[in-house]
């Protein structure tokens, strides 16, 4: 069998045969020994990184360190720098992998991985996604995702879309007819599995169920689907579980970062413990106790190129009492949840659609360091925005570009320049809310 997508990473530079004999080996790690493990990744990462970082070495404010609690926490807005100020010695943006978060928290920046991290990353995503018969070479997707519009981006996403066996659902307008599409497609192929946002799947969802149809009487190869990026509500997964007729598996990942949480075949959200060291802090940046909830804080442990060291990622969480340092389990979840957006044509947009607006505005200059989006009236939009100078008539027409492109023409909006902006009791940021 020619597996397309292992030899399409290895023609990008990622050394996907080495990292994946690397994440075997740290498999195998027996429990009784896998507590020296992590405290002998977590040392070596800092230590890295205080040695060849200069960024993080000023955050830190020396050059050593002999307590791990005593490592500052990293937020986003730590990070909303440029990024060639952020690298280590010996990378550039051309050797290494650079991405964008998706600014979901408000807070977006450009980041970057060496070509090892990202490869040990897709050898956990490999493994975790074959917990349930799904190999990235012979397995085919049905993506529910964004994709960009403008006509070389758009053309970049198919052809990777086409090297990694899925056919993409762009999610940008969801109304009945754009539904009735999509279910025509599956009528029509042999889809292995689903992966996309959770808020468009159960769109997809309540209209199968509007129309009485299991996705599985008329598409019978799925065997699975995951959910990602949002908050998937159990009366969500009970819905999708009849009118997918599959099993649903829930994922919780960052793009900075790597698969942080994925469901098990027990049913339990199992914590990535191979290549990530996950902390629940209190407000005073101290660990709280398994079964008490607080702020989610990533070590990248493999990430030479960018430190992601005690990285606050924006969410609350709970560790259950279970947990082991092999094997931690996320307990439960908090805040991670996107509002539709309803337009006055019908069409029924995700609030991530804002991120894919935002995106291809946002720079890396440092200037716009949050945003929030409010839907005020089924035409009428607020962008509350904190930045070091007011947006320019140039940046706003662009705005205003983007979104009738991608969402539809016609639509006001305001701009409200801030000095803060309001966030919620837990000091979440949600990016997009519908007053409707």
């Amino acid at each position: 069998m020619f597996n397309l997508f292992n030899l399409t990473l290895k023609l990008n530079g990622f050394p996907v045969e080495k990292a994946k004999a690397e994440f075997d080996t740290i498999l195998k790690i027996p429990e009784e020994q896998y507590p020296n493990f992590i405290e002998n990744k977590k040392n070596e990462i800092v230590a890295y990184h205080l040695k060849y970082n200069p960024y993080y070495r000023n955050l830190v404010g020396k050059s050593t360190f002999e307590n791990w609690n005593d490592l500052p926490v990293l937020t986003k807005k730590d990070l909303q720098q440029p990024l060639q100020e952020r690298l280590s010695k010996g990378y550039t943006e051309k050797t290494v992998f650079v991405n964008k978060t998706s600014g979901s928290s408000g807070d977006p920046f450009v980041f970057a991985k060496d070509k090892e991290a990202h490869a040990i990353t897709w050898a956990s995503i490999i493994y975790r996604f074959g917990w349930y018969g799904v190999d990235f070479n012979k397995s085919y997707q049905a993506r529910f995702y964004g994709i960009p519009l403008d006509f070389i981006g758009y053309r970049k996403e198919r052809l990777k879309d086409i090297l990694s066996k899925r056919f993409r659902f762009p999610i940008f307008d969801l109304s009945d007819k754009v539904l009735e599409g999509i279910l025509s497609k599956f009528k029509t192929s042999k889809f292995d599995y689903i992966n996309g946002y959770t808020s468009s799947i159960v769109l997809f969802g309540k209209y199968l169920k509007e129309r009485n149809i299991v996705l599985t009487d008329v598409c019978p190869t799925l065997k699975v689907c995951m959910v990602t990026s949002e908050m998937l509500f159990e009366e969500d997964k009970v819905l999708l579980e009849k009118h997918l007729g599959i099993p649903i598996v829930n994922e919780y990942g960052a793009s900075e970062l790597d698969l942080i949480a994925f469901q098990n075949t027990d049913g339990d959200w199992q914590i990535n413990a191979e290549t990530l060291f996950v902390e629940i802090l209190n407000d005073n940046n101290q660990t709280v106790p398994n079964g008490t909830e607080g702020k989610i804080v990533i070590t990248s442990l493999f990430n030479k190129a960018h430190p992601f060291i005690r990285y606050e990622i924006g969410d609350i969480g709970v560790l259950d009492e279970k947990s082991t340092s092999k094997k931690p389990i996320l307990k439960k979840l908090i805040g991670r949840t996107n509002d539709i957006a309803i337009l006055p044509s019908g069409k029924k947009s995700p609030g991530l659609t804002f991120y894919y607006v935002t995106k291809s505005i946002i720079e890396d200059d440092g200037n716009v360091k949050e945003f929030i989006i409010k839907q005020t009236k089924i035409d009428t939009f607020e962008i509350d925005y904190v930045s070091s100078v007011v947006l320019t008539l140039e940046q706003i027409q662009e705005i205003e570009k983007a979104i009738a492109k991608y969402l539809e023409p016609n639509l006001h909006f305001t701009y409200n320049r801030k000095e803060i902006l309001k966030r919620t009791m837990r000091g979440k940021l949600k990016q997009f809310e519908s007053l409707l």
